[in-house]
């Protein structure tokens, strides 16, 4: 079984589409050509017996878009990623969102209660969108000069709320004293995503959404964040998410959102893309390099991979600075890149560059 070493810092930081779902097979005018466009799939089943894409037996899939010069050269590449939400096919990568906030609520953490049940918090916002990943939002209320924001923690993926009055000292209060998980003033309400049981006060009291994990200085590496820590004043905090002041007090608006990081899952596809245009797809036959070391790993990432070539399926992976420098530049979460990895392989398949049996297919879409 092959597999390439394939060496590099991918900077991840998770689109508009021009191509449509259907497979293109390239059309050259020379034979040792590959100058096309073509499209490679990694889809949820495809370890279980689902050996070939089908939209009517799966419900989310990662699509590449390649076009090759005659040497193989990517001239543009294009990374999506589509869910099933109720029936119908969304873009996880889709940064568009309705969210409203409703000020006659105040947020509670979530915690266990006397009984040892874990109970989720009362939340400001109801939000409709295809994914949370690194979203915040904020607005101030008309008539009470409230502000209320929201932001989605890079690591356990909660919901964080903030809910401030005209009269609290917005220039002189700052993150690390006045929005720490034992201040009063910040909660963590409910989940974006997963199922953690988590002891905010208990175990985070003195923290703030910047700090509580060593992965989620990916807050402050870049976007709007950028530079911030716990001396940032809670002023400066919410300017950074669109508030304006004057003479100290915040002014009324409307929800407006945006993400933090590198950008969410739109970001992070957009990061792939740009690595990937004017790369040699001859060269580049992976999207991360299985000689690497995962993250909390003593052995390779080909160790991960078995003898059907499947990554993931018998030996726990996890995310890596090696393949995808997500440590240092993750928009949001320590995504894994295998699943897009398989789509970049199968592109690379249609263009006769990799045999099937060369792609390495991941459980983890």
């Amino acid at each position: 079984m092959k597999k390439r070493n394939i060496f590099f810092a991918l900077v991840l930081s998770l689109v508009v589409l021009v191509v449509g779902c259907n497979d293109q097979a390239a059309t050259t005018s020379e034979t040792d050509s590959l100058a096309g466009t073509y499209v490679g799939r990694s889809w949820r089943g495809q370890t279980d017996g689902v050996d070939e894409f089908d939209a009517d037996k799966t419900d989310r899939y990662v699509e590449t878009i390649l076009t090759l010069d005659d040497d193989g050269i990517i001239l543009d590449a294009q990374m999506r990623f589509f869910r099933k939400i109720d029936g119908y096919w969304a873009r996880r990568d889709d940064d568009s969102a309705d969210i409203w906030v409703d000020f006659d609520v105040d947020p509670t953490m979530s915690r266990f209660n006397d009984a040892g049940e874990y109970e989720l918090g009362n939340s400001m916002f109801t939000v409709s969108t295809t994914d949370m990943m690194s979203l915040y939002a904020v607005a101030v209320d008309e008539d009470t000069g409230d502000v209320a924001a929201l932001l989605v923690d890079p690591w356990y993926r909660f919901v964080h709320e903030l809910r401030l009055g005209p009269d609290f000292d917005f220039e002189n209060a700052t993150v690390g004293e006045d929005l720490n998980y034992g201040s009063g003033n910040f909660f963590a309400t409910k989940r974006a995503a997963r199922t953690n049981e988590i002891d905010w006060e208990g175990d985070y009291g003195n923290n703030t959404i910047f700090d509580f994990s060593q992965w989620n200085y990916v807050m402050t590496r870049r976007g709007v964040f950028e530079g911030m820590d716990g001396d940032t004043s809670v002023k400066d905090f919410l300017v950074a998410m669109g508030v304006e002041f004057v003479n100290g007090q915040p002014q009324a608006m409307d929800v407006a959102y945006g993400y933090h990081s590198a950008g969410g899952w739109s970001g992070n596809m957009a990061a792939i893309e740009d690595f990937l245009i004017g790369q040699d797809a001859t060269e580049l036959t992976n999207l991360y390099d299985v000689d690497s070391v995962l993250a909390g790993q003593t052995k390779p990432i080909s160790a991960a991979i078995n003898e059907d070539n499947i990554f993931g399926l018998d030996v726990e992976s996890g995310a890596s600075r090696n393949i995808q420098d997500g440590f240092d530049t993750v928009g949001g979460a320590t995504v894994r890149v295998s699943r897009e990895a398989t789509a970049y392989q199968r592109a690379l398949q249609a263009a006769g560059i990799l045999d099937e049996d060369e792609v390495i297919v991941t459980d983890r879409i």
